[in-house]
């Protein structure tokens, strides 16, 4: 075995090397995650529009789940150990990281709910505040997604079924215009939510009519060719159960009208809502151009967009003037002018661009895109840059001629107005919200009026009831020891002799029981990573239960791996693998709360820093008639420190930024005064930039020592991985192992 300790030598020199080059991947990684952040917080991309994840750092673990389960890409990422929200503007409320996050850490929530004013006040029945029997349902009410859409339909028309069973309390006492249909139930809109509330009214028997200004479909209609609509599974009145989470919008569209077709709806198409009103018996009056409609309860599933935004300038009367696009393939040999600069119209500008001789522009008000889909994002750059499409940022259109279109530069002093030559100007500026006509119809718009929703508070690790009844079961075993704690005090050879040794030995009665139930915790312990596999399709149960069960099977299969083994180890097989159970459940346990708090203390350490770097930015902006060099100069020496703080590379590297560190920033600042010298800057001004740089540098330095101490921390959980599968090796070792014996004629 003289090669042992060479043996030995390179394989700690392995395992060094790959913890070197791991963590330099890491870091590499953070660093480019830190920077995309900033990016998107520039660019004002880390709101959202309406819904959007909350992080509880006290018991998010880094897991990366919520990022994986996101089928949006770039709206979550696991920094510093923890999950934050980055493009927080791309979350469209799907709610996966919320239900796949196992310890419970992902909450959505709706984006400034306290200052906006453009949710609907709404019961928890989604009937509008102070108009019994008018139900919003769908996007108008501040959730994007198709699936709460679909479930918004159907309970608003089981709302009703249910109201009109047990006498109408809605407030419709019966009664209406004479000689007139007035009905239990008008839908207006025929999307997700208005389809899924007439299927409903179907199901249910009622007397209704849907209402369409377009044709079924409703905004999803109208999306491009092709076009991929994401969903969840779902449950649709009168279809079933809907499994595929991404349809084509074709296939989505070709499904409703067969289900319209297929159970007779009456849907009214070309019907555009002008006005409602309600008479003294509580009986809606619905008006379009064509008819007006009436009805004991009204349901507005009208989408947020309401109609096609205009630009109001002059020549749009046009008929090359278009709101919609939805074959780019009937368009070509044309010089097509694209509005606006969302993901419908960089979509729209893409696939005219496709086609063959189109010359492609696009005009949009703002200086770069703004809340695009990653995959629009790229292919917009991309097709910018080999000038397929060619982009006219802060730009707004000014007058639509017959064969061109002028638009006009956006400066804060003059115009600088210019012509394109042009055959169709497509004009995609988001559309015109209902919110008037849907305030003329009584809903208010005052959120105050609702039941506030619970404070969004850090809320601990969330693992109490899986702790208790481990606890319990450690007192009933704690109990139970004590009471033979005489057998357990005795060695092997003497306990053989005990009366009780049949009962409590590991080959038989309760010691027996207790392995048996040990392994048993162990297997359900092991669905907990099945369950929170991607590649299989576990639907019951949330995540954040299962990570319950796992930390209590866990515990609980020590205890009773203890009671089988008689409260003993040994040199044995069984021996060994109670040994692993202690060092399994002891990585867990560090993983799961220790690991924790030092991710959370970078994050927060992060937020400390983004401060103090806007105060000093502030502090600099603030400096009134210094010239702009100086500045510049500052920002620059400032930021450049920072940068040397925090992304030294390699141990000596770091070693010595650490030794060096203040004798950089007393260098820095003796720059950033000689740099003042000449431009007679305010002494006082001065003292504060100078201070917010030194609580910088100081952040700094802490958050890169923390990011360290995470990158060592995180080996814990790599450790725990490998361990539970030596003790599952070892546990199958000596179950094989006793049953071999078993059939040899048993063991003492």
């Amino acid at each position: 075995m003289a090669s042992l300790p060479l043996l030995l030598i390179l394989v700690v020199l392995g395992l060094a090397l790959a913890a070197v080059e791991w963590r330099r991947a890491e870091h590499s990684r953070l660093r480019q995650d830190l920077n995309t952040l900033q990016q998107a917080k520039s660019g004002g991309r880390h709101r959202a529009r309406l819904q959007y994840p909350w992080i509880d750092l006290s018991r998010c673990i880094g897991c990366g789940t919520c990022v994986s389960a996101c089928p949006e890409e770039g709206v979550l990422e696991v920094i510093h150990g923890q999950a934050q929200v980055v493009f927080g503007s791309r979350c469209v409320g799907h709610g996966r990281c919320a239900s796949e996050c196992p310890v419970g850490a992902v909450a959505l929530t709706l984006a400034d709910r306290e200052t906006r004013q453009d949710i609907p006040a709404l019961t928890a029945e989604l009937e509008a505040i102070g108009q019994p029997g008018l139900f919003l349902a769908g996007e108008v009410t501040g959730y994007a997604l198709v699936q709460t859409a679909v479930d918004h339909g159907r309970r608003v028309a089981a709302e009703v079924a249910r109201r009109l069973a047990e006498g109408d309390p809605s407030g419709a006492k019966g009664g209406g215009p004479r000689s007139t249909l007035v009905r239990d139930l008008v839908v207006v809109g025929a999307g997700p939510a208005g389809l899924s509330c007439s299927l409903e009214a179907r199901r249910l028997g009622l007397d209704f009519v849907t209402l369409e200004q377009d044709e079924i479909g409703g905004t999803v209609a109208k999306y491009p060719r092709g076009k991929l609509v994401m969903t969840q599974p779902m449950d649709l009145p009168l279809a079933g159960r809907l499994k595929k989470t991404s349809y084509l919008k074709e296939e989505l569209v070709e499904l409703w009208l067969q289900l319209a077709d297929q159970h007779q709806l009456p849907i009214l198409e070309g019907e555009v809502l002008l006005e409602i009103s309600r008479d003294e018996h509580g009986i809606f009056s619905v008006f379009t151009p064509n008819h007006v409609h009436y009805a004991r309860h009204l349901c507005l599933a009208l989408g947020r967009r309401g109609t096609p935004r205009k630009l109001g300038v002059p020549g749009e009367q046009s008929h090359k003037v278009i709101y919609s696009l939805q074959d780019a393939r009937a368009m070509q040999e044309r010089s097509i002018l694209v509005v606006g600069g969302g993901d419908s119209a960089v979509e729209a500008a893409l696939g005219l661009s496709e086609q063959p001789g189109n010359q492609v522009h696009l005009s949009y008000r703002r200086e770069q895109f703004f809340r695009l889909k990653p995959r629009n994002e790229d292919r917009i750059h991309k097709a910018v840059g080999d000038g397929s499409v060619r982009a006219h940022f802060a730009t707004e259109v000014v007058r639509i001629e017959d064969h061109q279109v002028v638009l006009n530069r956006l400066q804060p002093e003059a115009r600088d107005e210019f012509p394109l030559s042009n055959d169709d100007v497509l004009v995609l500026a988001g559309g015109v919200p209902p919110f008037p006509l849907l305030e003329a119809a009584g809903v208010s718009f005052d959120l105050s009026l609702t039941d506030a929703p619970p404070p969004l508070i850090e809320r601990g690790t969330g693992l109490l009831a899986a702790l208790r009844v481990t606890f319990l079961l450690g007192l009933a075993l704690a109990a139970w020891f004590f009471l033979h704690a005489d057998y357990y005090a005795l060695s092997d050879a003497q306990r053989i002799d005990d009366p009780r040794h049949s009962l409590l030995r590991p080959a038989s009665g309760l010691g027996l029981a207790g392995g048996i139930a040990a392994v048993t915790m162990m297997l359900a312990n092991l669905a907990y990573l099945a369950r929170r596999s991607q590649r299989i399709p576990f639907w019951f149960g949330s995540l954040s239960r299962w990570m319950g069960a796992h930390v209590g099977t866990g515990v609980a299969a020590l205890l009773l791996a203890l009671l089988h083994a008689g409260f003993a180890g040994g040199n044995t097989l069984g021996g060994h693998a109670l040994l692993g159970l202690y060092l399994l459940v002891a990585t867990g346990g560090v993983g799961r709360y220790f690991y924790s708090f030092v991710p959370r203390a970078a994050n927060g350490r992060e937020m400390v820093l983004e401060e103090v770097q806007q105060q000093m930015n502030t502090g600099l902006q603030s400096l009134h008639g210094v010239h702009p060099d100086f500045v510049e100069s500052a920002r620059h020496e400032v930021f450049a420190l920072i940068e040397r703080t925090r992304w030294r590379q390699g141990f000596f590297g770091k070693l010595y930024g650490l030794l060096t560190s203040q004798r950089d920033l007393r260098r820095t600042l003796a720059r950033l005064r000689r740099l003042a010298a000449p431009y007679d800057v305010n002494p006082r001004k001065l003292r504060e930039v100078v201070a917010a740089a030194r609580s910088a540098h100081r952040n700094s330095i802490a958050v890169a020592h923390l990011a360290d101490l995470r990158t060592l921390l995180a080996s814990w959980r790599y450790l725990h991985r490998w361990v539970a599968l030596l003790v599952v090796l070892l546990v199958a070792a000596h179950v094989w192992m006793a049953l071999r014996y078993a059939r040899l004629g048993g063991m003492p």
